[in-house]
């Protein structure tokens, strides 16, 4: 009798211990009305005169004073409330005025914090890096270097690993403004076409999660895309900035890229090369590379790393030039693979030399150091800044195997 007085005020705390954590759900929400979300972020140098644009809202002249370094201008570009399109039906267009999807704002400042510090002074919301997907820098900043830049966004928990950091030709401003045809949004634009560049092999998948982790390994560097903005509002992909440490050292031609490619063995492959054959201009075939794989071995020969990377291949006949030149025996076909063969070592070991002069080894030739030769690695390098010096003096042998797998064929 006296334990079942018990049971109900029992039954009812058990009841309250389960239902109570779940009503207190809500208690710190966010209505997305009162957020301002930030899709994408550019960074420039700020002209001399930006100073006067920038009120005390960090910092007070004699008191708290702002840091000794040039100053940045920065560009946000913000989602308008309802007029992001959700579907297939509602994209393209890339027009202004009642069909702007974005409001693109800039403000300057002494750092990144600093500067969206004062962005958000001016703005009724809460900035929010939550759909943060495109970081644009211009190569003025990059060459200066991203430490303060790197720093803020990694320690902001709500920028997304997967977002693309890269590398703009002159203004960084430019393609936050830009109005291409096919995408309504500016930054899904940029998006897509970075995306459209790893599946078609144009590109390596290089999130900025993938350029920070790069950075901070001891045997390697990291490299961004580099991109450029066209007279119809298009962006290309100009080439691999490279870096050291955190700053810009210098920047690849557009076809080198398949070399860095090539040598990392990534695949797919999507570029395509011209073969001259019997030594006649007129006798060009286009070749399209479909399939790469390569292989990297480590040894230490006279007291430095020696490198033997085998580099495998597979390509396609696109087209032949004269219409009087037939492809049509195994000679002719292994003539192909031979002169794309010399053609991509002197590709290769030219990239790897540009690179061996600044100091910047972007394929990680020193990770293979540390994990194949710890031994050498602990005794003789150490450092990040010691392998960066001797990177310079490294000797790397290529190879190149090729084959073609198809001809294409034609009607009769």
């Amino acid at each position: 009798m006296e334990t079942s007085r018990w049971i109900t005020p029992g039954k009812l705390l058990g009841f309250l211990l389960v239902v109570l954590p779940i009503l207190t759900g809500c208690w710190d929400r966010l209505e997305i009305e009162e957020r301002s979300v930030v899709l994408g972020i550019s960074v420039d140098v700020a002209e001399p005169e930006a100073e006067q644009e920038e009120d005390e809202i960090s910092h007070l002249q004699g008191k708290f004073p702002a840091p000794e370094k040039d100053m940045i201008r920065v560009a946000a570009q913000i989602a308008l409330p309802g007029r992001i399109p959700l579907g297939p039906g509602e994209s393209g267009g890339g027009g202004q005025g009642s069909d702007q999807t974005v409001w693109v704002i800039n403000v300057v400042g002494h750092t990144i914090d600093d500067a969206l510090m004062n962005l958000q002074q001016q703005i009724s919301g809460r900035l929010f890096f939550g759909h943060l997907r495109v970081i644009v820098v211009s190569e003025a900043v990059a060459q200066k270097g991203l430490e303060n830049l790197n720093d803020y966004f990694r320690r902001n928990s709500e920028v997304r690993r997967m977002a693309w950091m890269m590398i703009a030709k002159g203004n960084a401003e430019r393609l936050m403004s830009a109005a291409p045809k096919l995408e309504r949004v500016p930054t899904l634009y940029l998006l897509s076409t970075m995306d459209s560049a790893v599946k078609l092999g144009k590109f390596p998948r290089d999130y900025v999660g993938i350029y920070w982790s790069n950075s901070t390994k001891k045997g390697q560097e990291a490299y961004l895309p580099y991109v450029e903005i066209m007279e119809e509002q298009n962006i290309q992909i100009t080439g691999m900035a490279y870096f050291r440490h955190d700053k810009m050292v210098g920047v690849t031609k557009p076809f080198e890229i398949a070399g860095f490619m090539g040598i990392k063995g990534m695949t797919p492959a999507g570029y395509r090369g011209f073969v001259t054959l019997d030594g006649s201009e007129h006798n060009n075939v286009t070749i399209y590379a479909t399939n790469r794989k390569s292989k990297i071995e480590v040894e230490i020969k006279n007291g430095l790393p020696h490198f033997n990377v085998s580099v495998f291949t597979e390509i396609n006949l696109e087209e032949k030039i004269n219409e009087q030149f037939t492809v049509d025996h195994s000679d002719i076909l292994k003539e192909i693979e031979q002169k794309n063969k010399e053609s991509l070592v002197k590709t290769y070991e030219e990239l790897i030399k540009k690179t061996q002069e600044k100091g910047s080894d972007i394929f990680g030739f020193g990770e293979y150091v540390r994990a194949k030769e710890p031994k050498y690695w602990n005794a003789e390098v150490k450092t990040k800044e010691r392998w960066q010096e001797m990177y310079k003096d490294i000797s790397v042998d290529v190879s190149v195997t090729t084959r073609i797998r198809r001809i294409g064929m034609k009607a009769r």
